[in-house]
């Protein structure tokens, strides 16, 4: 699958200037491209990350990604899509959110190697006049063109300031200097950014002569269907934040663990880029959704979070709540499948026993499960055998009599006694 035909799979191409010629683009050039982002908090959220996932798809097929903090256009605030003008930051605030937000993106693209460009748009906006950006950069601009936008047109009724009416010709500007100084040629964003973005493209054809080509392409909204809302909140309605102190990583597995199930072929496509889109439509048409749904979490916290956190997530999740395959009898790629509590270094409850137990006769099932502090009595402990409610690793154990002498059992094993009760057992020689 080529790299176009893959982002049309994934569904994340809703509008572009021109298909035939961005698909010929990137399945020849090596295509220099950007994305930007506005620092006006000091983290992204889940809603942010569609353009990412799109940005990181390009720079696996070899293309070069520009990713763009707006330390100057934040300082204005995009009236896309929104009914009111943004709360004003201090230069301070901005920059400092700017810092943190190039932290996060660079979890997600590979900075190595000359293989992507960080830019902050303040670096070349904090040295212009006025008078010259106006003559320069504004006499190529029409206001007519302008108001037809509808991010403009949307919030006329409301008021929109000069300021944020000026918005679009500083996003021009934008993929302009990154045209002239890194060779860029395309800018990604999302369906509500098309007004700025043309505004891009005309701006260099305007500048740099009518056979120059640049394109845009744009990536539809991703809208809640329980909710309504755009995708990215938890079901409190509050932003899920990539920043661990904001959401923690549990609670950010959590978001996706538990999205809505008429969303998870989507999801999967757009936030578990490591699985194939084939392995995606298999794992929802598997007739098991909350094991698409284990995947999609571990993959999407993967990305944000790295490989070990996601994993103590994922284990930590399942143990509390159960894990929806816990044979692995549906087939996936995903590292999830080789993840078991006994393997992973996670922080969870555990009992020691001593390895003397073990001895002579062995250590019989109901003893074992009074010793690890899940049952007060040995007649509690069998009828939770009895109950069909007590596993070893995820094996059930039905046999009341059952009995483990000294090397039956490895020297660490995770002991259930129903969904969430569990102890991570530790033999002590």
């Amino acid at each position: 699958m080529n790299i176009y035909h893959e982002l049309k799979a994934r569904g994340f191409i809703y509008q572009e200037t021109d298909s035939q010629a961005i698909e010929n683009a990137l399945n020849v050039l090596r295509v220099t491209f950007y994305v930007g982002f506005d620092p006006t908090g000091n983290s992204l959220h889940v809603g942010h990350l569609l353009p990412v996932m799109a940005m990181r798809l390009l720079q696996k097929a070899g293309h070069i990604p520009v990713v763009l903090v707006g330390g100057a256009t934040a300082q204005i605030g995009d009236p896309s899509g929104r009914s009111t003008a943004r709360n004003m930051l201090t230069k301070e605030t901005v920059a400092e959110n700017a810092k943190c937000l190039k932290n996060q993106l660079a979890k997600f693209i590979s900075m190595e190697n000359g293989l992507a460009h960080f830019v902050n748009n303040n670096d070349w906006f904090k040295d212009l006049y006025l008078l010259d950006f106006l003559r320069d950069i504004g006499s190529r601009f029409s206001v007519n063109r302008m108001l037809a936008q509808e991010s403009v047109k949307q919030r006329l009724e409301n008021g929109l300031s000069f300021l944020e009416f000026s918005y679009s010709l500083l996003q021009g500007y934008d993929f302009y200097y990154l045209f002239k100084t890194l060779g860029c040629t395309m800018e990604l964003g999302g369906q509500d950014q098309w007004g700025n973005m043309v505004a891009g493209t005309e701006l260099i054809r305007r500048m740099s002569g009518e056979k120059i080509q640049v394109y845009c392409l744009t990536i539809p909204l991703l809208m809640n269907p329980a909710t309504g809302q755009k995708f990215g909140k938890s079901i409190g309605g509050a932003s899920v934040w990539l920043d661990p102190e904001r959401t923690s990583v549990f609670d950010y597995y959590q978001f996706w663990r538990n999205c809505d199930d008429g969303m998870i072929l989507d999801l999967l496509k757009k936030f578990a880029l490591d699985i194939p889109v084939e392995e995606a439509e298999a794992l929802v048409a598997s007739g098991n959704i909350n094991r698409a749904k284990e995947i999609l979490a571990y993959e999407a916290t993967k990305l944000a979070h790295g490989k070990e956190e996601a994993a103590k997530a994922y284990i930590q999740a399942g143990l509390k709540f159960g894990f929806a395959d816990p044979e692995n009898k549906i087939p996936t790629t995903s590292e999830a499948a080789r993840l078991s509590a006994a393997k992973t270094e996670v922080e969870l409850p555990t009992a020691e026993i001593a390895a003397a137990l073990f001895e002579g006769e062995g250590l019989g099932i109901a003893k074992l499960i009074v010793e690890a502090g899940l049952a007060k009595s040995t007649s509690e402990a069998r009828r939770l055998v009895q109950g069909n409610a007590v596993s070893i690793d995820d094996k059930k154990i039905t046999d009341v009599n059952k009995r483990f002498l000294a090397g039956d059992l490895p020297g660490k094993f995770i002991l259930k006694t129903g969904k969430k009760n569990f102890k991570q057992i530790v033999v002590k020689s």
